[in-house]
């Protein structure tokens, strides 16, 4: 059998495939590989099979043997950000869906506009270049995160600092210290909702039938961890990929009704972070997959940006095409495995989007694109920063 590949794969180019993974992905489905951790796993490239396993009961966010799971630092995180949930997917569906219904994020969004021209406005008045990552992706989800959850304002730089320190990989001691300040936060901000309940998400977790502290808990700092960090990666992409593209960009110009075609598109292409090899899952049984056999206890690690940059689902798959028909992008998973937050994260891009085409329509990058870096010491990834004049 050939040597596992070694993660992370060398990224040559901010907003392309790694060329070790594209050229995985063209050998097969499926893949041995070595985690950064040093431990073997698989890695599924294709579309069609990570489609499949997304939404699969052979496989499940936990190992069926904790003590032998292998040690890749995003299973780790998760691990302690999911809890009990890991093993009761349905519940936490449950109750945390209601909170991201149409109605709530409809709600949401005047709060989300004003915030995003109140820092527009600081961004316009000062003298390009600016760091768009540190003048709006940086700011705007955690400020939407604390209004939509309840969290007082005034504590959003403390939590931002804990979650970068959470999600921080190859320092597994920052990692586990800074998901304790986050938690030692949230237990301390969920005694207070019990107290003095308010108009936002946790109150009502809180007010939930059935539900102890500890489930709150991780809750909370679920949602703070996955809206914060997440939302700042792709603010970055989203804009970094139509800048670097005129030609979509002022199709945007031309016609803003493709603003949520487009955000759809940027969020299919979203930016690899080299040291995340996918989402992690674990065998709970022996299973044949296009010819290997995955043992109970395997870490499977699902790839969804190369699912969703594999040619057979989408026809010249590195270009970016603003019109293009994005049904089949797993960038949000797939069937009981959709991430319940997606509608909070498209509706902050939309308005993004909308508002610098609509306020900025020279914006353009202010250095090469080749001259822009990835984060490679978070989890999540996204840029180091984003220059952009007008």
């Amino acid at each position: 059998m050939s040597t596992p590949a070694q993660l992370p794969f060398e990224q040559t180019h901010v907003l392309h495939l790694a060329p070790g993974l594209r050229t995985l992905q063209s050998q097969g489905a499926i893949h041995r590989i070595r985690t950064a951790e040093g431990d073997e796993a698989w890695l599924v490239t294709s579309h069609a099979r990570v489609r499949q396993l997304l939404d699969d009961d052979r496989l499940s966010r936990s190992n069926p043997d904790p003590r032998a799971a292998a040690k890749d630092s995003g299973s780790a995180l998760l691990a302690g950000l999911l809890g009990d949930f890991a093993t009761d997917h349905a519940r936490l569906r449950a109750l945390l869906e209601p909170h991201f219904a149409p109605e709530r994020m409809l709600a949401l969004r005047p709060y989300v506009e004003k915030l995003t021209g109140q820092l527009l406005d600081t961004m316009a008045g000062q003298k390009p270049p600016v760091d768009l990552r540190q003048a709006l992706a940086l700011s705007l989800p955690i400020q939407v995160m604390c209004e939509w959850l309840g969290v007082p304002q005034e504590d959003k730089d403390r939590f931002g600092g804990w979650t970068q320190d959470a999600a921080h990989v190859g320092d597994p001691a920052r990692s586990r210290l800074g998901l304790g300040e986050l938690f030692a936060y949230c237990r301390r901000l969920v005694a207070d909702k019990r107290r003095d309940p308010g108009d936002d998400v946790i109150s009502r977790i809180c007010a939930t039938e059935g539900i102890d502290d500890n489930e709150v808990l991780g809750l909370t700092a679920l949602l703070l961890f996955g809206g914060y960090e997440t939302t700042v990666a792709r603010i970055g992409t989203c804009v970094t990929l139509l800048l670097a593209d005129p030609e979509q960009w002022q199709a945007l110009l031309d016609d803003p009704s493709l603003v949520p075609g487009a955000v759809e598109e940027t969020l299919r292409m979203s930016m690899p972070n080299p040291h995340n090899g996918g989402m992690p899952r674990y065998a709970l049984t022996d299973f044949e997959l296009d010819g290997v056999t995955v043992r109970t206890g395997d870490l499977v690690l699902l790839n969804i940006i190369a699912a969703n940059h594999d040619e057979t689902a989408f026809t010249d798959a590195g270009r970016l095409d603003v019109r293009r028909d994005t049904t089949d992008s797993l960038v949000f998973g797939h069937g009981a495995y959709h991430c319940v937050g997606a509608a909070l994260a498209r509706m902050q891009l939309h308005v993004v989007v909308g508002q610098l085409v609509a306020r900025f329509p020279t914006l353009r990058l202010a250095v090469g694109v080749q001259e822009l870096s990835l984060r490679h010491d978070t989890l999540i990834g996204g840029l180091v920063h984003l220059p952009v004049t007008w």
